[in-house]
C-alpha cells in the first residue's frame, strides 16, 4: 500500500471565553492508498482542507499522527 508522510501546518484564530486567541501547531500526518497519489503531486506551501482521523502513531505510542481521508484547496480569501 503505497503512504505519504507530512507535516501539516495550521493557523487560525478561534474564539475562547470571549477572547479571541491565535491558534497555530504542527501535526504528523500519513496519506494511505489512493489518496496517497493525489497528496504526492499537490503543491507544497498551499493552503488546504483536510479530513481525516487522529491515532496514535504506533500501538504504544502516545505521539498522534493525522490520517488524510480527503482534501481540497481552499481560496485564501476563505480563510
Amino acid at each position: 500500500m503505497p503512504i505519504v508522510n507530512a507535516v501539516l501546518q495550521h493557523r487560525s484564530q478561534q474564539v475562547e471565553a470571549g477572547i479571541v486567541r491565535l491558534s497555530e501547531f504542527e501535526i504528523t500526518a500519513l496519506a494511505a492508498g489512493e489518496i496517497s497519489g493525489r497528496f504526492s503531486q499537490t503543491p507544497l506551501a498551499g493552503l488546504y482542507q483536510f479530513t481525516g482521523f487522529l491515532n496514535k502513531k504506533s500501538r504504544n505510542s502516545k505521539s498522534l499522527v493525522f490520517h488524510i481521508i480527503d482534501f481540497s484547496a481552499v481560496a485564501d480569501s476563505a480563510i
